[in-house]
């Protein structure tokens, strides 16, 4: 063994021999950080198994149950608009996002052809007309058959149903609002060749506006028509009130929810289509009942829990549950008006520990 390995040797026992010596000293500065020294007399330290809480005294309430589900904007009418022939457009006459009446020319394909065809059928009618007259006349003096004069009515006939036919092409190549509304963003230009499968633009009817929204099944009987519902927007402080017109004859099979809609006037067209809302309905009223924080109940092995205060430490209450809201619940039972509940710590207390009221909860 050489000098240095010697001299290695002897500084690592002389390390092993220091760490024997200063364990139990090590040992007893780490678990006294930890706290987990009890005090030199072996006396347990009763205060640090207090648990402080904030409390409050049950009073009576009144509850409002209210459902709150998201809803959608959308419009009374909505069409895109296309011609009902094939031809080139020759006019447009509206002004995107304008506001149009129902029955207002909004654009015209190449008529030429039909209206000269028009005008040579109404020159014939004059010539079918009057000999129609003659015959009729002749017939009553029996200078002609009946037949003959069936002849010159039936031909009379074929051409002003030839006019009425004619008259219904020339009205396929207009393209009128089929209702008041705000026609958008033109698709075409002039001298564009359009097909009944091209669009033109796109009328909306905005005022009123529909609510859509769908509520679970457990409130399909609590919405109807008539019922009232209010809706705001997420970036919007005002309120808006509505009343439903419509619901859905069956639920939705996937998600079990009835759908919905409700009428709003939206005068002045402040509102647009496809925006979000929250929508709530109030259900019912219920006066001098118990309501809690929700966070103040757990679930137990099956049951809903709370804890109290008496004689200093928190007692374990069995509840049975009511209407929820947001941030409250109804208790049914397990709790009494004048009881001290405790509202924070829940998970920490146990029947019978020892607490220590820190503050107090409205």
């Amino acid at each position: 063994m050489n000098k240095k390995t010697k001299i290695a040797l002897v500084v690592i026992i002389v390390l092993l021999i220091a760490g024997m010596a200063f364990y139990p000293k090590i040992k007893e500065s780490l678990f006294s950080k930890e706290g987990n020294v009890p005090v030199q007399n072996g006396a347990p330290d009763r205060e640090r198994n207090i648990l402080n809480v904030n409390a409050m005294i049950l009073k009576p309430e009144n509850l409002t149950e209210v459902i709150r589900e998201k809803g959608l904007l959308i419009p009374d009418e909505e069409v895109d608009l296309s011609f009902e022939t094939s031809g080139k457009i020759t006019e447009i006459h509206f002004k995107e996002g304008s506001e149009v009446r129902k029955g207002q020319l909004l654009a015209k394909v190449n008529d030429k052809p039909l209206q000269a065809e028009l005008k040579k059928l109404k020159a014939q009618a004059p010539l079918a007309q009057d000999r129609v007259f003659r015959q009729k006349a002749l017939l009553a003096k029996d200078a002609v058959s009946q037949e003959a004069y069936e002849s010159v009515n039936t031909e009379l006939d074929k051409l002003m149903a030839d006019i009425e036919l004619t008259e219904s092409r020339i009205a396929q190549t207009e393209l009128r609002a089929p209702f008041d509304g705000i026609v958008g963003l033109r698709l075409v230009s002039e001298g564009t060749y359009a097909a009944p499968s091209t669009i033109v633009t796109r009328l909306t009817k905005i005022s009123p506006l529909k609510i859509e929204f769908s509520v679970g099944e457990a409130y399909v009987n609590n919405i109807k028509a008539g019922t009232p519902i209010t809706f705001t927007f997420d970036n919007d402080l005002s309120s808006y009130g509505a009343t439903v017109y419509a619901v859905e004859s069956n639920l939705d099979k996937v998600t079990l929810t009835l759908k919905a809609r409700a009428l709003y006037p939206n005068v002045g067209g402040r509102l647009k289509p496809g925006l979000s809302t929250n929508v709530e309905i109030r259900l019912q009223e219920i006066k001098n009942t118990i309501v809690v924080p929700s966070l103040s109940t757990i679930a137990e092995m099956g049951r809903d829990i709370a804890y109290i205060y008496k004689d200093g430490k928190a007692h374990q209450a069995t509840l049975k549950k009511g209407i929820r809201t947001a941030s409250t619940v109804q208790i049914l039972s397990g709790l009494n008006i004048g009881d001290t509940l405790l509202v924070t710590g829940v998970m920490q207390l146990r029947d019978g520990l020892p607490v220590t009221i820190d503050g107090w909860v409205d």
